[in-house]
């Protein structure tokens, strides 16, 4: 066990008092010595121990505050995955609700191009081998249409129908009647070849009486509701082919029926947005 100085110096006075012997004397005081040495020892290493405590008492406060830091900055991070999380979370219902709607106007589409196809096959399968000579029948962006020639149609530099048109004109009418959602647009165009005629001022007005024809003839001779039809002309301003050719100018001698669904209800099915579950 250690001594503590106080008592060595005690020590030390009781042998001085009661006279001890010279060898006694020495072997006390070299443990004295000792004794004392071994404290000073203890007082540097006891220094040295408080001044690494007080060392590593400031890095625990200094790592608290940095743990203090951490803590407000994952807290600031959280929040701000929160916000980062609803955003992304809405850009998702935004982008569900994008792919619905899209995938709700390819359906229309499909079913408008399957509509659009049965009626074209059924016209096609109606009409003779002779008749598709002079009757094209295309869908293009998604409308149907029908291609006459005005020599199956007219009379030569006439707007008269003429009767080997009748039975044509029959058998499209009833295609016009299945399909009872489509609306029809009786379409004439013209070559550019002026018109020379007392009752006709020009190519306008040639292209414009040939479809008032057709349509009349659909409604009078062949019972299509005449609400669900247009006549318009376009006279020599909506060319298929080249005039500076006969066969070119023949190609644009033509009336066109189209068939397409209704406006309004097509527009409305396309407002009809499905819902985001």
């Amino acid at each position: 066990m250690r001594l503590s100085i106080l008592s060595v110096v005690t020590l030390a006075a009781l042998i001085v008092v009661s006279c001890v012997p010279q060898k006694k004397y020495d072997e006390l005081q070299n443990r004295f010595n000792s004794v004392y040495a071994e404290n000073q020892g203890c007082q540097t290493e006891l220094a040295a121990a408080k001044s690494k405590i007080e060392g590593l008492e400031d890095a625990i406060r200094s790592e608290r505050g940095n743990l203090a830091s951490l803590q407000n900055a994952l807290a600031e991070c959280l929040a701000g995955s929160k916000q980062g999380g609803a955003n992304i979370a809405k850009l998702v219902d935004e982008i569900n609700a994008s792919n619905k709607y899209i995938k709700h106007l390819t359906e229309i589409n499909r079913k408008n191009d399957s509509l659009n196809m049965v009626l074209t096959n059924n016209l096609t399968r109606s009409l003779s081998r002779e008749e598709l000579k002079d009757v094209d029948v295309q869908v293009l962006k998604g409308v149907v249409f029908i291609s006459l020639s005005d020599n199956m149609l007219y009379k030569s530099g006439s707007y008269e129908i003429s009767s080997a048109a009748s039975e044509t004109l029959s058998k499209i009418a009833k295609i016009i009647k299945d399909y009872k959602d489509y609306d029809v647009i009786i379409e004439g165009n013209t070559d550019n070849v002026p018109i020379n005629r007392p009752n006709i001022r020009n190519n306008w007005d040639l292209s414009a009486l040939r479809a008032s024809s057709v349509v009349q003839s659909l409604q009078n001779d062949h019972g299509v509701d005449p609400k669900r039809m247009t006549a318009g002309g376009r006279g020599e301003y909506n060319p298929v082919a080249s005039n500076a050719t006969a066969e070119g100018r023949t190609k644009n001698r033509r009336t066109q029926i189209i068939i397409t669904p209704q406006l309004d209800e097509f527009m409305e099915l396309i407002g009809q947005a499905p819902e985001v579950d």
